[in-house]
Order: C-alpha cells, then sequence, then structure tokens
C-alpha cells in the first residue's frame, strides 16, 4: 500500500503530536476520576488539569477570566449553547453566506420556530464579507453577529476585527466560530472585539475529537438552555448562574482536555505563526500548480493574502465525489468532497448544482513532496477526463 497522504485537515488534523497520545493515555491511567465532585487526591489531580486547561485557553485567546472559559464538545455544540442562550424571538441576527451549518442551522431554527429575524451577508468574489454590509443590515432590535473567522470551504480569512468595532459601537453581541482559525492564526479577543468565541479542540488546536467550547466576555450573558449536575452546590434547584458552571453540564471530558492541554503547548513550543508560515507556503505551491492544469476550476484562489492552508477545486466533468475517490483509491491522497456542511458557499459559487467541490486542507505535517503527489494525481485526472471527453 502507498503512503498515505493526508490532506483533510480542515476537517480535523491528524496525525496528532506524539506529545497528545503520550499526555491523554497517562493522564487517563493515572487520574482518570472525575474532578470537582469530591476531596480526595486524584480527584484534586483531575480538578487542576482543567482549571489549568482553562487558564491556558484564556489566555491563548487573550481573555481575561478562566472562569469564563467554558469546555463543551466542540465548536457546533459551542455555538449552539451561545445562539440559543443570546436570542429570543423578536430579535435581529445578521450573519454570512460563508458559514457553516453549525450557525446556520440553529439560527434557521430559530427564524422558522422562534421568532427570530436573520440576514445573511454574502461574500465577494474573492471570497471575503465587508465589514459595511454588516452595518448597512443593522436594526433596533438586531441582538446578535455570528461569523466564522475563516471558511471551511474556501480558506478566507475575514476581517473580524473591523466587524467587531462596528458591533462594540452598537452594543451588538460579536459571537465568531473559530473552527479552521484557532490554532493556525491568531485570535485576539481584545483586539478584535470579540464578545463570544467558539472553539473545538480536534483541528488546528491539535487535540482530540470530543473537547471544545467558549469564552464568553465579561458583561455578555447566555440564558440557560440546558440543567443538570455540576458536582458543586447540589442542593440549588435551579442550575447555578456563576461561570463556568452557568454553561457547564456533567461530566466534563477529562481525556479530551488532558489532550488538548498538550496539542496547546506544542503549539506553542513550535511557534504558530512559523506552522502558518510554512502551510502558507505549501497552499501557494498548491494553488500555483492546481491551476496550470487544463479543466481544473479553483474557487476564491486569486489572492492568497488572509487565507488559511484550505483550497477548494473541481475537474471539469467529474463530480466532486469520483474526483475525491480516484484520489484515494488510485493515488492514497485523501480529501474531502461534497458541500462541506456550508451550503450558502456553494449556493453563491455554483457549485451547489454540481454537488460541491473537492478540498484540500494543509496541516503543519503536510511536506512539499505531499503537495506535489497532490498536484501530479490531479493533473493526471483531469488529463484522464479530458482524453474521454474528446474520445
Amino acid at each position: 500500500m502507498e503512503k498515505l497522504i493526508y490532506l483533510d485537515s480542515g476537517a480535523t488534523t491528524f496525525p496528532k503530536p506524539e506529545e497528545v497520545y503520550v499526555a491523554m493515555d497517562k493522564f487517563f491511567r493515572c487520574c482518570g476520576v472525575n474532578p470537582g465532585r469530591s476531596g480526595y487526591d486524584l480527584c484534586m489531580v483531575a480538578g487542576s488539569k482543567v482549571e489549568e486547561t482553562r487558564k491556558l485557553l484564556t489566555a491563548f485567546f487573550n481573555g481575561t477570566d478562566p472562569n469564563r472559559l467554558i469546555f463543551g464538545y466542540n465548536a457546533t455544540d459551542a455555538l449552539n449553547l451561545a445562539i440559543f442562550g443570546l436570542l429570543k424571538e423578536g430579535d435581529h441576527a445578521i450573519t454570512s453566506k460563508a458559514e457553516h451549518n453549525s450557525v446556520l442551522r440553529p439560527l434557521y431554527h430559530l427564524c422558522k420556530f422562534g421568532g427570530v429575524e436573520v440576514d445573511h451577508v454574502p461574500f465577494d468574489s474573492r471570497g471575503f464579507v465587508d465589514p459595511n454590509e454588516f452595518a448597512r443590515r443593522f436594526k433596533k432590535n438586531t441582538k446578535l453577529v455570528a461569523i466564522n473567522h475563516a471558511s471551511n470551504v474556501i480558506g478566507t480569512v475575514q476581517p473580524v476585527g473591523e466587524i467587531g468595532k462596528l458591533c462594540r459601537e452598537r452594543g451588538i453581541t460579536l459571537l465568531v466560530d473559530t473552527a479552521q482559525s484557532a490554532g493556525k492564526i491568531q485570535v485576539d479577543m481584545q483586539k478584535m472585539n470579540i464578545d463570544v468565541l467558539a472553539f473545538t479542540g480536534h483541528k488546528s488546536l491539535m487535540g482530540p475529537m470530543g473537547i471544545g467550547g467558549l469564552y464568553v466576555r465579561e458583561g455578555v450573558e447566555i440564558r440557560h438552555t440546558r440543567a443538570g449536575g455540576t458536582g458543586v452546590r447540589s442542593a440549588v434547584r435551579t442550575h447555578l448562574d456563576e461561570y463556568p458552571y452557568r454553561l457547564e453540564y456533567g461530566t466534563p471530558n477529562l481525556p479530551g482536555i488532558a489532550g488538548l492541554n498538550a496539542g496547546i503547548k506544542w503549539l506553542l513550543k513550535e511557534g504558530m505563526s512559523k506552522i502558518h508560515g510554512r502551510e502558507s507556503g505549501l497552499l501557494r505551491m498548491l494553488r500555483d500548480g492546481l491551476r496550470e492544469i487544463d479543466g481544473v476550476t479553483l474557487y476564491c484562489q486569486d489572492n492568497l493574502d488572509n487565507h488559511i492552508g484550505i483550497i477548494s477545486f473541481n475537474v471539469e466533468g467529474l463530480e466532486a465525489m469520483d474526483t475525491g475517490t480516484m484520489l484515494d483509491v488510485d493515488y492514497s491522497i485523501t480529501c474531502r468532497t461534497g458541500l462541506h456542511c456550508a451550503p450558502l458557499v456553494h449556493e453563491q459559487l455554483g457549485t451547489d448544482k454540481i454537488h460541491g467541490s473537492v478540498r484540500f486542507g494543509i496541516g503543519p505535517f503536510n511536506t512539499a513532496e505531499d503537495i506535489q503527489a497532490a498536484i501530479k494525481a490531479v493533473g493526471e485526472i483531469a488529463r484522464i477526463r479530458l482524453k474521454q471527453k474528446s474520445c
């Protein structure tokens, strides 16, 4: 079997740093008990790992209070907590057409069943939204702007800081989905005027699946939409109001927190800007190679400024799924095909009519050899298709 070339880091990074595997195994074996539910030594050790990771993530995002760092299961879980907890009947929300279903579906649900009005800002031909288009849609009842920092389809990094400034001036809450950006580029809550930040651990933060969460800025309150155990003040009949318990429910994913802790420390040791610089070089190599191939169409890749290492394309005359199958079966190259849980992106690009696109996601362990192999493989697939078409 050929060596697997993994180019699906937009879905999840793989492999993880060795330190992550070691940390999870060691921690789970040594102190895999329930934190905060008793006072014996192992319980205290488990709890200290949770609190250490809260502090680590708070500093990573330039927050100010670790107690407002909330652990959940992934970005989708976190975004649901935020969106359903921030909006109510009669409110108005604004998002973009570049969003993932983790934002689109909760907003659609509230629009259809909860009396919330929702506007969608389109992106331009380069893949970027205009901050002023958000401002033009502000109303007296606008309570929330929800936007992803980086697109999981076309890799564009949106001007969150400019949007945040406009929102802060109007007292509108800004919720940012950092699923694709956190760990690749700097996310600074203070500089970007972010009120609520959603993150996931299993992508570029280099942690495992099943761990993610929110950071909620002081002064922003999210209503309870769930209730359950917290391990403290159990006699209180209602769910606790204070953070972090306000938005945490039941036993946390402790092995996931330990793995995320190790993943962030690996990132800090390796240098996030160094990793991003290397990935950007590989992205440019990939873009330049693919656009030289007859029959290949790229989307929003003309200028790679403010991009992460994600690129989407199609081979003329082929369904994206068929291209992906050939890359997998014939070349041992992984990719992601289809609508990528972001249907409005594909509707605006027109790729919804051809069932989406092929997506390559570059990760920290990819090499120039991986990229060259991918270019060669796509070139061979495109030439075969063009030859078939001419017969």
